[in-house]
């Protein structure tokens, strides 16, 4: 009896073309090691560009403190306990998301007050990670002891800065990042705090960035700075005064 062969359907598919486990495991390792050698470089691509970030809208405020300037004739905004600097520059910015580092932005840094709005009487409460220099020792310098003390570091000395009172522009801060937890307006020098400690010690954030924190200068220049290069070793870039640039330098040995 003559036999006829027989073959099994496989809907015209190659034998063999399946994987089999270990290929796929072989696979999802080679995709595994790939991610993980890519991913830091991603991570580290995100970072640098929250930090270009930050350093434009640093130059954004140093603009409005310049603006604000002229349009005063020649005075900043006054250390004021009241309407406090985001308040007073609003008009020249616009907008107070750019009042958050984006680096900072998941640890929804603090201010005094909690609603937050585009308006010019909601920017003091917006949450705001940069704080702006107290500007201390110029006023210690030039008002009396009472006047100092119980009107300016109050908050209610009506005036401030003169803008032409800054001898090194380029080396002097005008705006830092502060501790998302601290509420602080003002990078005060000479505000000691219950322990004694001074707003440099107890509310900026030396490392916001990964190599330190972002800084604008009154030449309205913005960089990075390493850990407590700010204030020291030669200088403290906070004061405005020869006096104070010394006075408050920090040892980094």
């Amino acid at each position: 009896m003559q036999e006829t062969a027989t073959y099994p359907k496989n809907n015209g598919a190659a034998a063999g073309a399946a994987f089999t486990l270990i290929e796929l495991l072989v696979v999802i390792a080679i995709i595994a090691i790939l991610a993980s050698m890519l991913l830091p470089s991603l991570s580290m691509a995100k970072l640098a560009g929250q930090r270009m970030a930050c350093l434009n809208q640093f130059k954004q405020l140093g603009y409005a403190y310049t603006m604000y300037a002229q349009d005063n004739s020649g005075f900043l905004p006054p250390r004021s306990a009241t309407t406090r600097w985001p308040q007073a520059l609003y008009p020249y910015y616009r907008n107070v998301a750019i009042l958050v580092c984006p680096t900072d932005a998941i640890n929804h840094p603090q201010t005094i007050g909690d609603s937050v709005s585009n308006s010019i009487t909601q920017a003091d409460n917006s949450p705001r990670t940069y704080m702006i220099s107290g500007d201390n020792d110029y006023f210690y310098q030039a008002l009396d002891n009472a006047t100092f003390n119980n009107s300016f570091m109050a908050g209610t000395y009506p005036q401030g800065l003169p803008d032409n009172k800054c001898q090194y522009p380029s080396a002097t801060i005008i705006f830092g990042e502060k501790l998302p937890t601290s509420p602080q307006y003002y990078m005060d020098l000479m505000e000691a705090g219950s322990d004694g400690l001074g707003n440099q010690w107890t509310e900026l954030n030396q490392a916001t960035h990964i190599d330190g924190s972002d800084y604008c200068f009154a030449d309205n220049s913005a960089c990075l700075l390493k850990p407590m290069l700010d204030l020291g070793p030669q200088f403290n870039q906070w004061a405005i005064t020869t006096w104070g640039r010394t006075q408050f330098v920090v040892s980094l040995n």
